[in-house]
Parts: structure tokens; C-alpha cells; sequence
């Protein structure tokens, strides 16, 4: 097997983690309160990834850590947000698609942040993913239910975090990177649970389950295959293959919860993900024609 094909199958293997992934927190905050769910998940992710990279994470100075720690923090906001429009969301199909504009908005908060011009296909692809929303937002006439915007509030946290996270990977290694974050949403999160949070009496075997499914396959196993699997491909071949993820994870609350997608949120969707294979193979392309002039 050659290294692409190698890296490809690992690459859609992650997006199918990453799908599931919606499903198993959505069964998870079942029978946990959200904010609790996400703590437990995150700070238990964290020490998975620890024993692989705590001799890195003894050698980081306290401006290293707190660069990782700020970024966090970012990541807490934006996983809170998520997980309460999973709590409240009606389908998980479109909310998926939605929070894959994270990678879309990425370049224009770049922009603003540090005055990174976006490339030509950003502008290309914009609009699709703007009338996307467009026909999500009225596929039952005009009606922004308050999953909508939750979702589109934590694409944009994420929007931020991607550029935060960029920035600082550059002096910090990947998975002690990963390791505190992970920790600091876990924490953040376990704070926001205990103060607003009630907790159930009794918690049943089968959330655990959901919660270590969460935890192990959804975030663990899912963060190493995609690291090894960006390592041995272009980020260009990555990207593009990343855009499964928002399909998988339609696809599969269509199958377990059968979601309703009218007409009107299928066209919303299509937009949205023709407005990422846009940006993202559109800017492949261009590369590719300008290595060859």
C-alpha cells in the first residue's frame, strides 16, 4: 500500500469517526447535562493523549503553556456553544453543515486578526455557502430556530480557534498542544456544569458507554489518526477529504434519528458543501497551475 492510499483510507476513516462522533454526544447528553458531558469527555481525552507526550510537555516554558492554555480557551467557548445547539437542535443533519463554515469563516478571521488576505476562491466560494444558510434559515418559510444559531455562533468560535491553534503550533508540539487544550475545555467545562448545571441522581450504564465511545473513539483515536494521516499526504489532499465529515454526520442522524430534510434544508446542505469543495479544491487547482507555470 503507498503512502497516499494509506493516507486517504486513514483520512476517511477519521471522518467517519468524526460522524459518529455527533452521535454519540447527542446520545450521551441524553441521560448527562451538556457542560457535564463535555468536561467528562475532554478532561478524560486529555489523559489518553498525556502518556504520549509528557516528556515534550516537561520542557515547555510558562509562555508555551499559557499560549496552549489561551487557545483553550477559545476551544471552551467554542464546544460549549456546540453542545448546547446539540441539546436543543431538532436535526443534527443541518447543524453538521453549518458548523463545517468554521473552516470558511477560518480565512476571513484570519483576515481581520492578522491581516492574512484570504485567497481568491474564499470569495468564490462565499456566496454559495451564504444562500446555503439562505435555504436552511426558510425551508419552512422564515424560521431561525435557536440551534441555527448556535451552531453558526460555535463555526465561528471554531473560525477563531483554527487561527489561534495555527499560530501557536508553530512552537508547540502537536499533541502536547492537543493534551492542554483538551484538559482546559475539560475544566472550563466541569466549571460551567457545576455552576449552572443540575446533575441526575443516577446515571445509567448505557450513557457511560455513549460517553466512552465519546471519549475514546470520537476524540482520542479519531485526533491520532488524523494527525498520522496528515502526515503522510498535503494539507490540500487533507482538507478535501475532511469535507466528509459534515456528510457522515447527516447521513447518520438521518439513519439513527431519522431527521426530517425537507427539500429546501438538502439544497441548503448541497450549497454549503459545494461551497467547500469550492474553496478547498479550488485552491488546489490553483496551486497545482502555479507550481506548473
Amino acid at each position: 500500500m503507498n503512502q497516499e492510499l494509506k493516507a486517504t483510507i486513514l483520512l476517511i476513516i477519521t471522518t467517519i469517526l468524526a460522524g459518529l462522533g455527533w452521535i454519540f454526544s447527542k446520545q450521551s447528553i441524553a441521560g448527562l447535562p451538556p457542560f457535564a458531558f463535555i468536561g467528562i469527555r475532554f478532561i478524560a481525552a486529555s489523559c489518553f493523549i498525556l502518556p504520549f507526550c509528557y516528556k515534550q510537555l516537561l520542557t515547555l516554558t510558562s509562555k508555551q503553556c499559557l499560549n496552549a492554555a489561551s487557545v483553550g480557551l477559545i476551544m471552551s467557548g467554542a464546544l460549549l456553544t456546540w453542545v448546547t445547539a446539540i441539546s436543543v437542535t431538532d436535526t443534527l443533519a443541518e447543524g453538521a453543515f453549518i458548523s463545517s463554515l468554521a473552516m470558511l469563516f477560518a480565512p476571513f478571521v484570519g483576515w481581520l486578526l492578522f491581516k492574512q488576505k484570504p485567497i481568491r476562491m474564499f470569495w468564490v466560494s462565499l456566496p454559495f455557502a451564504i444562500l446555503g444558510l439562505g435555504f436552511l434559515s426558510l425551508s419552512n418559510g422564515y424560521h431561525q430556530s435557536p440551534s441555527q444559531i448556535w451552531f453558526l455562533i460555535s463555526a465561528v468560535l471554531l473560525a477563531f480557534h483554527f487561527n489561534f491553534n495555527a499560530k501557536y503550533a508553530q512552537s508547540v508540539p502537536s499533541l502536547v498542544l492537543a493534551c492542554i487544550q483538551l484538559f482546559v475545555v475539560g475544566v472550563v467545562a466541569s466549571i460551567a456544569s457545576l455552576l449552572l448545571e443540575q446533575w441526575p441522581t443516577e446515571i445509567s450504564n448505557i450513557t457511560w458507554l455513549w460517553v466512552g465511545l465519546s471519549t475514546v473513539v470520537a476524540t482520542s483515536l479519531r485526533y491520532v489518526m488524523q494527525t498520522i494521516g496528515q502526515k503522510l499526504t498535503t494539507s490540500g489532499n487533507a482538507a478535501i477529504i475532511m469535507i466528509l465529515e459534515p456528510v457522515w454526520a447527516s447521513s447518520l442522524s438521518v439513519v439513527f434519528y431519522g431527521d426530517d430534510m425537507p427539500a429546501g434544508k438538502i439544497i441548503g446542505c448541497g450549497l454549503i458543501l459545494w461551497s467547500l469543495f469550492v474553496y478547498r479544491g479550488g485552491a488546489k487547482l490553483l496551486e497545482r497551475r502555479l507550481r506548473s507555470s
